[in-house]
């Protein structure tokens, strides 16, 4: 009588969630995926033209390109981050990770368009370089790859640096200690204890980051060039555009299915089955 009361409950529970992921989500997704197939007519025309399209193999390299210098840049600079927060009191751990999350829970369009003033010829980093170097330094930061990797480090940092800083918080400082007592230096530490008791961490953040960067969409129409086009893009264009709608829904189809394939391996990477890869 127990257990039907608590699956009653349970059911009753999640029901409202079962029924927005079907009305949001799901019915959608399937939508786009009937359209994508030229809907009762099952033409797999819009897949065949991305196979062979000039347009769909260098948007969709630059969307790998941006996607794993933006997730390398950020690997580094979020690792860094994550050892001195580590190394920091409680207290000042506290400030500096507010600081953190401040790209977390700032608007991606606020921050874009504050990239654009920052970024520009006449901006804050380019009136700095002039006024050190006499007027004779001036960087083009804004409408390009740079412009592009900036915006989406500040974007993603918060997600690479949190998953390693976890890993690095949990690590037991007796290894550390222990290293130390038997004369291993704090490069040797680092190498032969550090690193690679927080791969679980970095690994994480890297798939994360790098699902993230694959579907950007913002950043790239904001701070890139025409040749940063990327596949959110490409589906903007297409519905708004040419109005190809078997395309674009074709194109999202293909985004979902490597966003999908990330968020998979991510999952099977929190679980520790790091043997598959």
């Amino acid at each position: 009588m127990s257990h039907a009361i608590d699956t009653r409950a349970a059911v009753l529970l999640l029901a409202p969630l079962v029924l927005v992921m079907l009305a949001f989500f799901l019915f959608p997704t399937l939508t786009i995926a009937w359209t994508s197939v030229g809907g009762a007519a099952l033409d797999p025309t819009a897949y065949r033209e991305m196979a062979t399209s000039t347009l769909i193999r260098r948007v969709l390299s630059a969307t790998f390109e941006i996607s794993l210098e933006a997730t390398a840049a950020s690997l580094v600079l979020g690792y860094a981050m994550a050892i001195y927060l580590m190394r920091q009191p409680p207290r000042r751990r506290a400030l500096l990770m507010i600081l953190v999350m401040l790209p977390f829970w700032t608007s991606i369009l606020v921050k874009s368009f504050a990239f654009t003033i920052v970024l520009g010829d006449a901006g804050l980093v380019n009136t700095a370089l002039r006024w050190i170097s006499g007027g004779a330094v001036s960087v083009s930061m804004l409408f390009n790859r740079v412009g592009v990797l900036l915006g989406m480090m500040n974007f993603l940092l918060p997600f690479m640096v949190l998953p390693i800083f976890a890993n690095l918080l949990a690590q037991d400082p007796a290894l550390r200690r222990a290293a130390e007592t038997m004369g291993a230096g704090p490069v040797r530490i680092f190498w032969r204890i550090t690193l690679p008791l927080s791969l679980p961490g970095v690994l994480s953040g890297v798939i994360m980051s790098f699902a993230l960067s694959v579907g950007s969409y913002i950043t790239p129409a904001l701070l890139g060039g025409r040749t940063d086009m990327m596949m959110a893009n490409l589906i903007d264009f297409y519905t708004r555009q040419t109005l190809d709608w078997p395309m674009a829904s074709a194109v999202a189809m293909v985004l979902l299915a490597i966003t999908g394939a990330m968020v998979l391996l991510l999952t099977r990477v929190r679980r520790g089955d790091a043997a598959i890869l």
